[in-house]
């Protein structure tokens, strides 16, 4: 048997759009694999209710029929599903890892980007690359048609997840089709100040470099309280707040001495509109881990 741990993710980061992602310390899938004559999916944890085990349905379903690595897999959930933290892609990515060892397919990390895309597929209708990238690499990555680039990186974060659910197919139903000449110019300096802010590990840069006036706008407005929640933030020291992913997590940038504050205020902010909501103190992390047994 395998066990690989995976971690929750944020793609988007504000100006990233379908480009960049960070893999996250913390929460985390973990996947558990043994062969088996014909996939079998058994699936606990948060959220798990809401998760078919029937492997046509399910991400790591996808990943083993990709891989032809048939397989009995137990997923322990401990990413929520629509949260915006990659919760499919975690398991995904774990799966892919797995199964690869498991059956001993000999490919990288990179090559498995795609494999386990196909499970995120399931969920979102289309492969994209942007949580399962930073899931299996960790660090920071920025992911284009040319393939993946990562680094690695020390910025203090926290995701403050609120008891509310958006879906990646509402989330994507909200972005505009089309923006002004400004706005993208904007939105072009931005995404290069966070990835040079990302290289220098500088919370400063990083969340100067989130802001972004075309698709952020819009999945906010899908969040209750957003808004609130993004001003308590700032106040209490975080240096950059965005949407994570497709939502409703709510992702700031901070110096770590600031991380507990930043998380007290993001959890007042939504309880002040009536919304439940749990803050993970968390940071740029490493990507999925294996471990025998």
């Amino acid at each position: 048997m395998l066990t690989v741990r995976a971690p929750a993710t944020s793609a988007n980061l504000g100006s990233g759009y379908d480009v960049f992602g960070v893999a996250l310390e913390n929460p985390a899938d973990v996947v558990r694999v043994r062969r088996a004559a014909e996939t079998a999916i058994t699936v606990t944890g948060v959220g798990s209710q809401y998760i078919p085990e029937d492997p046509e349905r399910n991400t790591v379903g996808a990943v083993a029929k990709e891989l032809d690595a048939p397989a009995h897999i137990r997923i322990d959930k401990g990413v929520r599903p629509s949260s915006g933290l990659g919760s499919s892609a975690s398991s995904a990515a774990a799966a892919a890892l797995a199964l690869n060892e498991l059956y001993d397919r000999g490919l990288s990390r990179e090559e498995l980007i795609p494999v386990a895309a196909e499970g995120e597929a399931l969920v979102s209708g289309e492969a994209h690359s942007d949580n399962v990238a930073p899931a299996l690499l960790g660090g920071f990555t920025v992911v284009t048609d040319d393939g993946v680039t990562q680094v690695d990186a020390n910025v203090s974060l926290v995701a403050c997840l609120p008891e509310i659910s958006v879906s990646t197919r509402d989330a994507r139903g909200v972005v505009p089709e089309s923006a002004t000449m400004d706005e993208v110019v904007s939105t072009v300096g931005n995404a290069a100040t966070l990835a040079v802010g990302m290289t220098r590990d500088d919370p400063e840069l990083v969340g100067r470099g989130m802001d972004d006036g075309i698709v952020t706008p819009e999945r906010a407005a899908l969040i209750d309280g957003y808004d609130d929640v993004r001003e308590a933030a700032l106040e209490a020291g975080a240096t950059g707040v965005t949407v994570s992913g497709a939502g409703p997590t709510v992702l700031a940038v901070c110096r770590r001495s600031d991380r507990r504050a930043v998380a007290g205020a993001m959890v007042g902010a939504f309880d002040s509109a009536g919304v439940d909501s749990r803050a993970y103190q968390t940071a740029v992390g490493e990507g999925a881990t294996v471990h025998r047994g």
